[in-house]
Parts: structure tokens; C-alpha cells; sequence
């Protein structure tokens, strides 16, 4: 089981180090997220259960495939660490991810339940070099080149809905090519 593990990281690895995918092309969104569910494991199986719910009929996207691996590894890594900094936790914490068209759209909530996020701070998170983490360990640049990815290069949008002590909820909508 390890090594067949170890296998799915190498290979999705190369899915998201592959040359060329600067340029747009038909994409799963469902699966880049489950590869970068695979990729984050390790840094989530102490922290978060995932739980997911994606919409099987969901429409290819024409997007960036390693831009939008990138974003979704900043979001996730993001969220468990939100549920780190939540005091006396019991037990694991919990990410939501889930995927669905919604008109000429296609929409992504990725969810948790970690300390949320104080008004102040969430009018400042797509700031380039804003960041809540302590020194070393953020560098204020994920939320930043999240935000450019999607609404510069994809002509989408992403929203943060939170309430401080309950958690976070990331939301992103794709526009779907006429």
C-alpha cells in the first residue's frame, strides 16, 4: 500500500510539473482537485478530514491546468492551516470541498472549519504580501497569486465568506466559454 502510495504521488507530481500546461486547455477541475488532495495527504491526514462532493456532469474547463493545481494547493494548505491555529480542538478538523455549475458557470467551495477570519483582515487577504501567519512561515504571496490566476488569467472570481471562530469558505467561479 505504501508503495502504490508513493506511486500516485510520483505520478500526479508529473501531472502538475508537465511542460505546456501554461497554455489553456480543456480541464477536470474534479480531478485537479483530487490530485491536489493526493499532493497535500501528508500535511492534512493529522489535521482535517476532506470530505468532497463534486458534480460528475461538471463541464471541462478551458483554463491554465498547473495555474489552477496552484491555487488549489494554496487553498487547501490555507485551510489546514486555519484548523491548526483553532483552540482545544478535539479531534480532527474538517475541509469541504465541493464543485457544481451554477449557469454559465462552474463553482468551487472549499470549506473548513478553522478560526475564520476578522473583517479587517478579510478586506486585506488578496493584498500581495498580507498575511496572518507568523514570521517564516507565510510569505503573504498564495492569497495574492491566487486572486491574479483566477480574476486576471481566467476572467473569474473568488469570494471569502467567514465567521470568526466557525471558519472559512473560499469561493470560486469559473466562467464556462460559449
Amino acid at each position: 500500500a505504501g508503495v502504490m502510495h508513493v506511486a500516485r504521488i510520483i505520478a500526479t507530481l508529473k501531472e502538475f510539473t508537465h511542460p505546456g500546461t501554461e497554455s489553456k486547455s480543456p480541464t477536470d477541475l474534479n480531478l485537479l482537485i483530487e490530485n491536489a488532495m493526493v499532493i497535500t495527504h501528508n500535511e492534512l491526514k493529522h489535521v482535517a478530514e476532506v470530505e468532497t462532493s463534486f458534480d460528475a456532469g461538471l463541464p471541462f474547463l478551458n483554463c491554465e491546468p498547473g495555474s489552477i493545481s496552484q491555487v488549489l494547493l494554496n487553498l487547501i494548505i490555507n485551510a489546514a492551516d486555519a484548523i491548526k491555529e483553532r483552540e482545544n480542538t478535539n479531534g480532527l478538523g474538517k475541509i469541504t470541498i465541493s464543485t457544481r455549475q451554477v449557469e454559465q458557470n462552474v463553482e468551487l467551495r472549499l470549506s473548513d472549519n478553522g478560526v475564520g477570519i476578522v473583517k479587517d483582515v478579510r478586506d486585506r487577504i488578496f493584498d500581495p504580501f498580507f498575511t496572518t501567519k507568523e514570521v517564516g512561515k507565510g510569505s503573504g504571496q498564495g492569497l495574492a497569486i491566487a486572486y491574479d490566476i483566477l480574476v486576471n488569467k481566467h476572467q473569474g472570481n473568488i469570494v471569502c465568506e467567514s465567521t470568526p471562530g466557525q471558519g472559512t469558505t473560499m469561493i470560486i467561479k469559473f466562467p464556462l466559454d460559449e
